[in-house]
Order: structure tokens, then C-alpha cells, then sequence
């Protein structure tokens, strides 16, 4: 079974029933949600839609909810401004009226506090780069330093500069309350800057009666900085490389990848890797071959999932980039990784138990193991760990349970009534798995369970041959 989970963004291209049913049968594991271009109506009738599928297909699939967040961007313009190197772009706040030929309004009304004489400003992703050379109550002046055409409504990036706007907008918190309401799985909120924006997130998520988990995405200079912290608060981290590739210089961004990977799997979090891992397929039907090696390296990484963003929510070719990342992660899996988890932070007995489980595991042929939950903890402690060749099968009677394990590497969930007697609920498990010719006689069956000692439930490992 393929270890590390697929993430796919759902759009236009790949909102009918038939594509998702195909998309699932393919193995995508988790469908994010972009409420940047998602509307209400839109979620409202695609969550319920991918529940159904799921079921149908008798697949765990979790939906991620990924927030707007609190973007700054250029007004309209009537026509594209042509801008030459050397020119000078005027951009204007709180209704300002234009004093050059080259003027813009912008949506953030702080901008011009925020910025300073020679702070960097990058457009339109990055493809238009200026320097602040004067500002004023209302206005800012910046030359041009690449020559390029702007067009209406084009996003701004300020590298290294201390954004006043809050962590949510009004819109980011609709998103989150509809979310709670359609029982998402995870919530993801952009442009995160320091911990405490995740604990705004955690704290509506909370009051709108959601368990849904809080994913930290890390796209700019600030949350580098304090990315620790930020794993140590957030459910799960996304490497969002898209914004942090302009906010941070190209060169640095593998590093950054590599050591936010290697300090999620250290402190215990999930991590997603995310954006352009196959640009090129949006609107080709097989990759570049630098394509296919980004994959492989954040599959070495071992990173729990990998996303999909533009390639299956307007690219020609949706399935065929699941299979793409399906062939190359267990094919890359099978070659061993890089072997961060030897790094874990064991705090407690209950990972220091389920360390135990997965080095048995390690030493046996044939081992799986199988891992009991109300609450998820244990089958994550177990993943973190990145045990060498056994699939994690994680039973849980939660529905909810179920659907967030679904992000984690090399977890199998499945949802199970529990007994009171602990014993029992293992029989039933390891039933399911022989019917369901996931085990073979021979397997080894490494058992992470309670077991009962007099009144007292206790944790325990077992070794279980199938018979």
C-alpha cells in the first residue's frame, strides 16, 4: 500500500461526480477546497457529494477547507499597464486619487504604513519586482526593476515586511463557519505568522463546535522564522511553496522544505508538501522529468502527503496526475527514506509504547500493524514514526477519527464498533482484515490495544501471528 497520501484540489475541471468517483478510485486521499475561488453554493454542494462517493466506493476521504486568508492585491485597472525597467509605479490607499500614469490602487489600506524606503515589492507572483523609493500619507512611488504588463487585481507580496492584517478576514471566517457547519475535516489557514493566528483559528473552529484539525500553512519570511512554534501549535504544517518561493530567495527553498519536513517529523506533526509539484500537467498529459524528481524528494523526505493545486482544479489531465504521483511515491517508497524519525521526540509512555511497536515491526518479516483509537493520537504517534515496511491499520470507532487519519503517512483507517471488552474488539479487527485478504497467514500482527487488568484498562503490545 502506497505510504504517503494525495492531496487533490477540486475546481472546474474536476467538480462532476464522474471525475471525483475517478479521482478516488485512483487513490487521492484528501480533496482541498480553495476558498479563494470557491463559493458558499459551490462547498455546500460538493461536500455532501464527495461523502457520498466515498461511501459508495468504501474509501476514507478527508476534505480540507484552505482559507483565502488575508491577501493583499492591486485594483483594476481599465487597460494593462506596460511597465519598463526603470519606470515608476505609483500605488495608492484609502481611495486616493492617481498622480501618475502608472498608478494602482491597492486593497489593504495599511500598505503604505507597513512598507519603508526600500523595502522590496513583488507583483503578480513575483513576475513584477519594485523598490519603494518614496512614500507619502497615501501613496507610495516604486521603480520598476522587471520589465512587465499588469493587469487588474494582481497579488502583492512584501518579503521580510511586518503586515498588520489580522490572521482571518470576514470572509476567511463565513469559509470556517460554513466548514464547521458541513463537518469538514481540516481547516487550513494561509499566511500564517505566528502561532497565535493559529490559536484565532483553533478558538472560532471551537465555538462553531468543530473538531476539525488546524493546518498551518508557512508561505512567507515570518513563519520561517518561527516555524517551531508554529509546528508545535498546529494539527499539521503545510509547506505552501508557491508564496514562500517568491517571499524567500529560490535557492533557499529546498533547504526550508527540507528542514520544515525534517522538524514536523521531529515534534510529532504531519507535514504536506505543496504546489507545482506538476505544473507542467496542467496542460500536458506527462510530466518533466524535473517534475517527477521534485515528487520523489519530498516522497524521500518522507513527508506525509503531497498536493495537487492547479493540476486537478483546472488542468486538462486530473486523473492522470494522481496516478503520476501514485506510481512515483511507492516506487520511491520501496527504495527506503531519508530517516528523519530517528529524530522523534518521544515525551510520554504512550509514545514511548508505540515505539516499541513500531521497532518489533521493524524486526520481523511480514509485520503489520495494527493500531486501536477513539481519538487518533496513537496511529499519529505511530506514523511519525515511519515504520520501515508495516502498513499501519488504524481502527477507530469515530467516523470523524477516520477521516483525519487519512492525511497521515502510511495509515490505513478503518472504523470499527469498540466492545468493552478489549479482546473482542481485536478479534473483530483482525476478522475484517482476513476478509478483506489484507492479511495473509504468516503475517506477523503487531497489536497497539488496552487491555484489561482487573477494572483498570492499561496499554499494551502484542504479537499475533495469522494463523
Amino acid at each position: 500500500m502506497r505510504k504517503t497520501k494525495i492531496i487533490c484540489t477540486l475546481g472546474p475541471a474536476t467538480e462532476k461526480t464522474d471525475v471525483i468517483r475517478q479521482l478516488i478510485a485512483h487513490g487521492a486521499n484528501v480533496f482541498r477546497l480553495n476558498m479563494s475561488h470557491a463559493s458558499a453554493d459551490w462547498v455546500r454542494t460538493i461536500v455532501p457529494r464527495i461523502r457520498q462517493l466515498a461511501d459508495q466506493l468504501k474509501r476514507t476521504v478527508g476534505i480540507l477547507v484552505d482559507t483565502q486568508g488575508p491577501a493583499i492585491r492591486t485594483g483594476p485597472v481599465k487597460a494593462p499597464l506596460e511597465l519598463k525597467k526603470g519606470d515608476t509605479l505609483e500605488f495608492t490607499v484609502r481611495g486616493a486619487k492617481p498622480t501618475k500614469k502608472n498608478s494602482v490602487s491597492v486593497n489593504y489600506d495599511k500598505f503604505i504604513d507597513d512598507i519603508d524606503t526600500g523595502d522590496a515589492v513583488l507583483v503578480d507572483n513575483g513576475l513584477i519586482k519594485l523598490k519603494v523609493v518614496e512614500k507619502k500619507k497615501n501613496r507610495a512611488i516604486c521603480r520598476v526593476l522587471t520589465p512587465a504588463k499588469l493587469g487588474s487585481r494582481r497579488h502583492i507580496n512584501l518579503p521580510g515586511v511586518h503586515i498588520s492584517l489580522p490572521p482571518l478576514t470576514k470572509k476567511d471566517i463565513a469559509d470556517v463557519t460554513l466548514g464547521a457547519t458541513l463537518g469538514v475535516d481540516f481547516v487550513a489557514l494561509s499566511f500564517v505568522r505566528k502561532p497565535g493566528d493559529l490559536d484565532e483559528l483553533r478558538d472560532l473552529l471551537t465555538r462553531k463546535k468543530s473538531k476539525a484539525c488546524v493546518v498551518a500553512k508557512i508561505e512567507d519570511q515570518a513563519a520561517v522564522e518561527s516555524i517551531e512554534d508554529i509546528i508545535k501549535t498546529a494539527d499539521i504544517v503545510m509547506v505552501a511553496r508557491g508564496d514562500l518561493g517568491i517571499e524567500v530567495p529560490m535557492e533557499e527553498l529546498p533547504i526550508i522544505q527540507r528542514r520544515i519536513v525534517k522538524n514536523c517529523i521531529r515534534l510529532g506533526k504531519p507535514v504536506i508538501v505543496a504546489t507545482h509539484l506538476l505544473e507542467s500537467m496542467i496542460t500536458n498529459r506527462i510530466p518533466t522529468r524535473a517534475e517527477i524528481t521534485d515528487v520523489a524528494n519530498a516522497v524521500f523526505e518522507q513527508a506525509d502527503s503531497i498536493m495537487l493545486s492547479g493540476e486537478t482544479s483546472v488542468g486538462h489531465y486530473p486523473v492522470e496526475c494522481v496516478d503520476v504521483l501514485n506510481r512515483v511515491a511507492a516506487r520511491i517508497e520501496r527504495s527506503g527514506g531519508a530517516g528523519y524519525a530517528e529524530d522523534a521526540i518521544l515525551e510520554d509512555a504512550r509514545q514511548k509504547t508505540v515505539a516499541a511497536a513500531v521497532v518489533l515491526a521493524n524486526s520481523l518479516p511480514r509485520a503489520k500493524l495494527m493500531v486501536f483509537t477513539r481519538h487518533g493520537r496513537m496511529p499519529r504517534n505511530t506514523s511519525n514514526l515511519r515504520p520501515h515496511r508495516a502498513t499501519i491499520f488504524a481502527f477507530t470507532p469515530s467516523e470523524e477519527v477516520r477521516r483525519q487519519l487519512s492525511i497521515c503517512w502510511g495509515v490505513f483507517p478503518i472504523r470499527i464498533e469498540f466492545s468493552d471488552d478489549p479482546n473482542a474488539t481485536i478479534e473483530t479487527a483482525q476478522k475484517l482484515l482476513r476478509d478483506q485478504k489484507m492479511t495473509a497467514a504468516g503475517d506477523n500482527l503487531v497489536i497497539v490495544s488496552d487491555v484489561r487488568a482487573r477494572e483498570a484498562l492499561i496499554d499494551c503490545v502484542q504479537l499475533r501471528t495469522v494463523k
